[in-house]
């Protein structure tokens, strides 16, 4: 690994996690469209945006490949459904006024990913990671009690994406990522088709409202949402994991920035107490990835 390789890495994470954060803006300049058919559309255009690029490249043979292979093709199933849940779901966020929700529930997935592979995997955690995740839980609680409901947005965002890693982890490196995301658009296709039908039939589709620059924005949603994964795909094959969990929670941050600054959103003096026990837990998170990731590069000493 050259130092212009890990540039490059360092740039394309900063690149993906940027364009992650920049993402309320995008969402909400796509009204008057609700959350199903901003992700109808977002399907429909990222599996055509796919196909052209695995067409230039003579790259499609892999698919009757996977058909063949059952594990493979529901695993791929899974992950689509649960990408599905979170799209909708930060949609409906963003559209809604409700951008620091969603910026919450991606604070809080790392730490959802962590419990998940105690859980499930059953991965020991180091002590600090212990720490991180019973702070995140009290400030799980917190919320709760302090909205007087669970924050179902946050918790959804943060359970569906931390699933939605673990069925990846699952399924290894059977996908690169390009091939991957066009599997997931292909199984979800035939559900954003009909119901880009069902709300042109009933009058509800604003697809030709305010064109030529709303219709482009919906299809635009294919580059937007394929460019970052790209991005972090290049990312992961130059940098370390450790480095690309610290630079994660740029997205978040600058979520939150956007919906405080330019979307008019008010947080509660609790929310705000909440997001401080949260960045509390990814502190000490970060901290222990340092540590860990310091610990990996010692050199093993020379044998006497």
């Amino acid at each position: 690994m050259t130092r212009d390789d890990h540039g490059r890495g360092v740039l394309a994470a900063w690149g993906a996690y940027g364009i992650w954060g920049l993402f309320p803006l995008y969402f909400h300049a796509l009204k008057p469209a609700g959350a199903w058919e901003i992700l109808s559309h977002r399907i429909v255009w990222t599996l055509v945006f796919c196909a052209l690029i695995l067409a230039v490249r003579r790259d499609l043979a892999w698919l009757p490949q996977m058909v063949r292979r059952p594990r493979l093709a529901a695993g791929v199933s899974v992950a689509a459904i649960l990408i599905a849940i979170n799209w909708v779901v930060y949609v409906y966020a963003v559209i809604t006024g409700r951008t620091n929700e969603a910026a919450l529930g991606y604070f809080l997935n790392p730490l959802v990913t962590v419990a998940l592979g105690v859980v499930v995997l059953r991965e020991r955690l180091r002590p600090l990671q212990w720490i991180a995740v019973a702070i995140g839980a009290v400030a799980g609680i917190y919320l709760a009690i302090a909205a007087g409901t669970l924050p179902w947005i946050a918790t959804t965002l943060a359970f569906s994406f931390a699933l939605y890693g673990l069925t990846k982890k699952r399924l290894g490196a059977s996908l690169p990522a390009l091939r991957s995301l066009t599997a997931e658009t292909i199984v979800l296709a035939p559900i954003a088709v009909g119901i880009l039908i069902w709300l042109s039939a009933t009058g509800a589709s604003t697809f030709t409202v305010d064109a030529p620059l709303h219709p482009a924005l919906l299809v635009a949603a294919g580059a937007v949402t394929a460019a970052p994964l790209l991005l972090f795909a290049a990312a992961t094959r130059r940098i370390p994991l450790v480095t690309i969990g610290l630079i994660q929670f740029i997205t978040p941050v600058i979520q939150l920035l956007m919906a405080v600054t330019f979307l008019g959103e008010r947080l509660p003096t609790e929310r705000w107490i909440g997001f401080g026990i949260v960045w509390l837990a990814l502190i000490v998170l970060s901290a222990d990835s340092v540590q860990a990731g310091r610990r990996r590069r010692v050199p093993a000493a020379e044998p006497i």
